[in-house]
């Protein structure tokens, strides 16, 4: 049926118009975005306002460029904080979905024999089903994380962010594997052997391509030096999906690839770094809503009635049982490492985008039970968006794993970011009764020689200030100083209490 193309863009911007409010609503709650997202979905969808959209291949199309825009964002993570916890990181993301992946596999594949015989699900199906819902989903824990004001202790939030965000290509790979063990016959059967080293050769290829891949983007970005800063951010994105569809067709994997690509990036010294930025962190979030939108139009809520039961055995079991053992198995070696911090870590997987775009390769593949799985693999997605999602905080607390932000307060009123290679200290002080009472004037305050006020917040005006500037109560200074240790020093003068130790340290 053909669609007026101005009906199509119509309902769209409706979609993402009612998404988008969603979302601030349900932020106040902590409700993970996507899942209000898949709730507009279903809303609108086929047992909703009637929208019916069961086009699986563009579904799987726009998956996968959402992926590959998504994972980019590794662009945004500092290899100076996920250093400390890289192998930690690492083997949750390969070691940790492989026994999640498996104890999940065959715990359904024994349940579903003993309590659901009819549905006649083999150990390869099982094993299929865990593998999609066996990575995590960074956009739901972080996006909790931002709305709550969480800071959590012992660099775990580096960890969640480095797992969460290079763990779908080990997802990917046992998806594509299982699936193809499935479309075998067998006398084409592939032996473990072959698989094994199939899967290791698409995690080096991967590897290897982003990281050469993202070094020769650097050297040939900073040659082009493109004068128009609006193009350097698109620029970025067509690297990013060159990364992935290169390491695509050298036989690698094309999202560890980009994740490594953005990380290479990222790190690396460039021109407009604020503006691409933002650029990704708007286009990732669009990416998401997309994504999200056609997932929830893509499902039918009547077909999920039969499989509630089953749906929640399998989502019970992997945030329980299979999640948990898999992370305690994994970080075994790191006695160091707490046990509430390792339970923390197990209850912040969840799931997202990812699982249900692999079960659509399923449903694309039609492999025996490929419908089942794809109707489990949403169900379990919305169980453990509001079970983990709604309850992250809570854990956090009740965990003990939540420290208090760094008093030295980062700027909230400016909108202002000092380059990665400039050691200066940039910080916001609210003007109070405790500073008034060394004057009303800038220049009575006697802050250290090296601490400057270089703008002022007052209501909704700013205003580069003199040393004659009256100050009012509640006007917002923006303060810059050399390094931490004078920032502390300018805190002690005009004092304002640091509640919590701040480590000071001389930069290079």
């Amino acid at each position: 049926m053909d669609v007026q193309i101005e009906l199509l863009l119509l309902i769209l911007s409706a979609l993402f118009f009612v998404s988008i409010l969603a979302d601030k609503a349900g932020s106040r709650w902590g409700v993970p975005s996507l899942l209000l997202f898949l709730g507009v979905g279903l809303l609108f969808g086929h047992d909703g306002f009637g929208f019916d959209f069961d086009n699986i291949t563009i579904a799987t199309s726009v998956g996968t460029v959402a992926l590959c825009i998504i994972l980019s964002g590794g662009m945004d993570t500092k290899m100076s904080d996920i250093r400390p916890i890289l192998p930690q990181g690492l083997l949750l993301a390969t070691l940790g979905v492989l026994f999640t992946a498996a104890i999940t596999g065959v715990a359904i594949w024994w349940l579903f024999d003993e309590i659901y015989p009819a549905i006649g699900m083999g150990l390869v199906s099982a094993l299929l089903l865990a593998s999609t819902m066996s990575s995590t989903d960074s956009a739901s824990v972080f996006s909790i994380l931002r709305s709550k004001g969480l800071h959590l202790k012992n660099n775990l939030r580096p960890m969640l962010e480095l797992e969460s965000g290079s763990n779908d290509p080990m997802a990917y790979i046992l998806t594509l594997t299982l699936i193809g063990i499935l479309q075998a016959t067998q006398g084409e059967m592939p032996g473990v052997w072959q698989t094994v080293f199939v899967v290791i050769m698409q995690l080096v290829i991967g590897a290897a391509m982003g990281f050469l891949l993202g070094k020769l983007l650097v050297w040939g970005i900073n040659k082009l030096k493109i004068d128009n800063a609006s193009l350097f951010p698109i620029l970025i994105l067509t690297c990013s999906i060159f990364i992935f569809s290169v390491t695509y067709f050298m036989q690698g994997n094309g999202y560890l690839a980009v994740y490594i690509g953005g990380l290479v990036i990222g790190n690396s010294n460039m021109v407009h770094r604020r503006s691409t930025m933002r650029f990704f962190d708007g286009i990732s979030w669009l990416a998401q809503l997309l994504m999200f939108l056609l997932l929830g139009l893509l499902v039918r809520p009547h077909e999920l009635v039969p499989i509630i039961v089953p749906g929640l055995i399998v989502s019970f079991l992997m945030i329980f049982v299979s999640r948990p053992i898999g992370v305690l198995l994994t970080l075994l070696p790191f006695r160091k490492m707490g046990v509430r911090d390792k339970m923390f870590v197990s209850w912040c997987g969840l799931r997202g985008a990812v699982p249900i775009i692999f079960a659509i390769m399923a449903l694309a593949a039609e492999v025996p039970h490929a419908r089942g799985i794809f109707n489990i693999v949403f169900f379990c997605t919305l169980v453990s968006l509001i079970v983990q999602g709604t309850s992250l905080p809570l854990m956090a607390k009740w965990l003990g794993v939540l420290e208090k932000p760094d008093p030295l307060k980062s700027p909230k009123h400016f909108d202002i970011e000092l380059p990665e290679d400039v050691k200066s200290e940039v910080s916001e002080i609210e003007v109070n009764e405790n500073i008034l009472r060394h004057g009303k004037y800038l220049m009575n305050l006697g802050m250290p020689e090296n601490t400057l006020v270089i703008m002022v917040k007052r209501d909704d005006a700013f205003f580069v200030p003199t040393g004659k500037t009256e100050l009012r109560m509640h006007d917002k200074l923006l303060v810059i100083t050399d390094n931490k240790a004078t920032l502390v020093e300018t805190y002690e003068k005009l004092n304002i209490p640091i509640e919590s130790p701040v480590e000071t340290k001389t930069e290079a």
